[in-house]
């Protein structure tokens, strides 16, 4: 059976017998996440679960990194024009849906560091393969806005409430060992062997009982799409009223001057 494959901007998709490959493919930006890659994410995880052509996904980033997260210049743009955010919210509820809708295993190849959005898409996936030396983290609060696009729903499923509220509240960022020895992520590889071993992995599922495995996923996602259903609409009204602060402002511009930001709670 062969399914032509849809063309994107932001996203490559490639076919390997039964497995299919998404690139998100901005590497000159670190595959940050600006409108057009929000926009065509969901598109093509609706196309990858449903692709009658594979049976499994592995999800990688073109590449020094995995994805850098957001965009400075679209977030500095929706900072000064915050009703935009809210067609932002939209699309990031349906990443996060699709993730969690996709019922063949998907595979996070962390080529390199995950960062706010980026750290959320990884952490979706079933297993994460990550190269030592990437870094993983939210650091949503560090520019003021409210972790609310998937860390409040991942981070604790993954390492528990206690390093949940630790990491997000912090916004501190983990090397792979790191997140590897407390369970954040499944695997931290040297990253000459990174391809080996993902590539190993996908074998093994793809010599596994199709029907079988993807009810098994099913079964184990069941709790997770339930606190997705609870957390995520507040989630992203939160973060919809940061992206209107002046700390969220503040926060931007330290970034893009590389100093502290003086938040000042407004």
């Amino acid at each position: 059976m062969t399914t032509t494959l849809p063309h994107f901007q932001t996203i490559l998709l490639e076919r390997r017998e039964r497995l299919l490959v998404v690139t998100l493919n901005r590497p000159d930006a670190l595959n940050a996440v600006d409108r057009v890659l929000h926009d065509e994410l969901p598109e093509a995880l609706g196309f990858a679960g449903t692709d009658p052509a594979s049976d499994v996904i592995l999800l990688t980033g073109a590449g020094r990194a995995f994805s850098a997260g957001g965009d400075i210049a679209h977030m500095e743009h929706n900072a000064a024009h915050p009703h935009l955010f809210d067609h932002e919210a939209r699309q990031a509820k349906r990443i996060i849906a699709a993730l969690l809708d996709i019922e063949k295993p998907v595979v996070c190849r962390m080529n390199g560091h995950a960062v706010g959005l980026g750290a959320s898409i990884a952490l979706l996936c079933d297993v994460i393969f990550a190269a030592d030396g990437a870094r993983i983290g939210d650091p949503h609060v560090g520019i003021g806005l409210v972790a609310g696009d998937g860390g409040a729903i991942i981070w604790a499923q993954r390492v528990g409430l206690a390093r949940a509220k630790e990491y997000l509240l912090t916004g501190e960022l983990l090397d792979a060992r790191r997140a590897a020895e407390i369970g954040l992520i499944n695997h931290c590889v040297a990253p000459a062997d990174l391809d080996s071993e993902v590539d190993s992995f996908c074998a093994k599922l793809l010599a596994g009982a199709p029907q079988a495995i993807r009810w098994t996923k099913i079964l184990t996602n069941m709790e997770l799409k339930r606190i997705a259903c609870a957390v995520m609409e507040a989630g992203i009204a939160y973060e919809s009223l940061s992206v209107r602060s002046a700390d969220h402002r503040e926060g931007i511009t330290a970034l893009k001057e590389k100093r502290r930001p003086r938040f000042t709670g407004r």
